[in-house]
C-alpha cells in the first residue's frame, strides 16, 4: 500500500515508522533538517526503553510522486487545509484521507479534497514525545480507532485495519465513530482549554474551585450539544473521568497551555470551536464555549 503521512511530529513519526515495515511510506514534512536526518540515519523510535530504527522515505515535497492509496494527516489542525492543498496532486480518485488528529470536525476540511465515502476519521490512544530530529519516544500504546460518517459500501475499513495491524497497531473499527471522538473531546473542551487560558498545570483545575466551576460549565454545555447531535453522553461519568486526570497528572501541561505559553497558534478551533459549530447546527446554545474560543484567540495575539 502507498501511504503518505503528512507531518513528522511525534505521532506522524510513530505511524510513519511502523507503517513503513510493510508499506511504501512517504513521511512528509516542511522541516528540511528532519527530512535529511531521517533519510540519512533512519527514523528512531524509543520503544520500551530501546531505540528502534525505521526507514520511511522522508520528503519535503511530494512533487513527482504517484497518487497514494492512503494519506494520513498528523499536522496541527490549523494547518490541515494548507497541507492537503499543497499535496493535492497525490490525491487520486481512489485515495482515502484519514485523520487521527485531536478535536472534532476535521471531516469538514478533508471533505474539500475527497468525497465523504473516502474520508476516514478516528482517534489514537498511542502517544509520543519528540526527543530530537528524527528521534521520538513512543510512550503509551493503545487502540487506533477508525470509522466513516457514511456507510462503508466498498468495505475498505477492514483492509485498512489489516494494513495497520500487521505493522503493530491495534485497530478497531467503529460504526459510530463520532461518539468516540466526542467522548475524548469532553476532556479537551473543558479541562484542557481552561489550563490554557489560566496557564496552569492540570492539577490546578480541580484544586481551585473557580477553575473547577468553569470546567464543569464547559462540560455541561458540551454534553448538551452532544445530546443535540443525537450522541450519548453521561455528564457525571465524564466529570469523574476529568477529575481523575487532574489527580493522576497534576503537573501535566496540555497542548493549548504550551502553545499559548510559547506564543504559538493553538488548535482551539477544532477543540472548543467544534462545540460552537455543532451547537449552531443542532440549535443548542454554548455561550461559554463561544467566550473561551474568543479568549484563546485573544491570548494568541499577545
Amino acid at each position: 500500500m502507498k501511504i503518505a503521512v503528512i507531518g513528522a511530529g511525534a505521532m506522524g513519526s510513530i505511524y510513519g515508522g511502523h507503517l513503513s515495515l510493510h508499506h511504501e511510506v512517504y513521511l512528509v514534512d516542511t522541516n528540511q533538517t528532519i527530512v535529511n536526518h531521517i533519510n540519512a540515519n533512519g527514523l528512531t523510535l524509543e520503544e520500551n526503553g530501546v531505540d528502534v530504527v525505521y526507514r520511511p522515505k522522508a520528503v519535503t515535497s511530494t512533487e513527482g510522486l504517484e497518487t497514494m492509496d492512503l494519506i494520513i494527516l498528523f499536522v496541527k489542525a490549523l494547518f490541515s487545509e494548507a497541507a492537503l492543498q499543497g499535496n493535492k496532486h497525490i490525491i487520486g480518485e481512489n485515495t482515502y484521507l484519514m485523520t487521527l488528529q485531536n478535536g472534532s470536525g476535521h471531516e469538514d476540511i478533508l471533505g474539500k479534497f475527497a468525497p465523504e465515502n473516502r474520508v476516514i476519521i478516528g482517534t489514537t490512544e498511542d502517544n509520543g514525545a519528540i526527543l530530537g530530529a528524527g528521534h521520538v519516544r513512543h510512550g503509551g500504546v493503545g487502540k487506533t480507532n477508525i470509522g466513516m460518517l457514511v456507510e462503508d459500501e466498498q468495505n475498505v475499513l477492514p483492509s485498512f485495519k489489516d494494513a495497520f495491524d500487521i505493522c503493530g497497531f491495534q485497530t478497531k473499527i467503529h460504526s459510530n465513530i463520532q461518539q468516540l471522538i466526542w467522548d475524548k473531546l469532553f476532556t479537551n473542551v473543558s479541562l484542557s482549554v481552561v489550563t490554557g487560558v489560566l496557564q496552569v498545570p492540570i492539577g490546578y483545575i480541580s484544586a481551585n474551585p473557580h477553575a473547577w466551576n468553569l470546567t464543569k460549565q464547559l462540560l455541561h454545555e458540551a454534553v448538551a450539544v452532544a445530546h443535540g447531535l443525537g450522541l450519548e453522553a453521561d455528564e457525571a461519568k465524564s466529570l469523574e473521568s476529568i477529575q481523575q486526570v487532574t489527580i493522576n497528572s497534576p503537573e501535566g501541561i496540555t497542548s493549548i497551555c504550551a502553545d499559548l505559553r510559547d506564543g504559538r497558534k493553538t488548535e482551539v478551533d477544532t477543540i472548543s470551536g467544534s462545540v460552537v459549530r455543532a451547537s449552531k447546527k443542532c440549535g443548542v446554545p454554548a455561550p461559554t464555549h463561544e467566550m473561551i474560543v474568543e479568549m484563546v484567540h485573544a491570548l494568541e495575539g499577545k
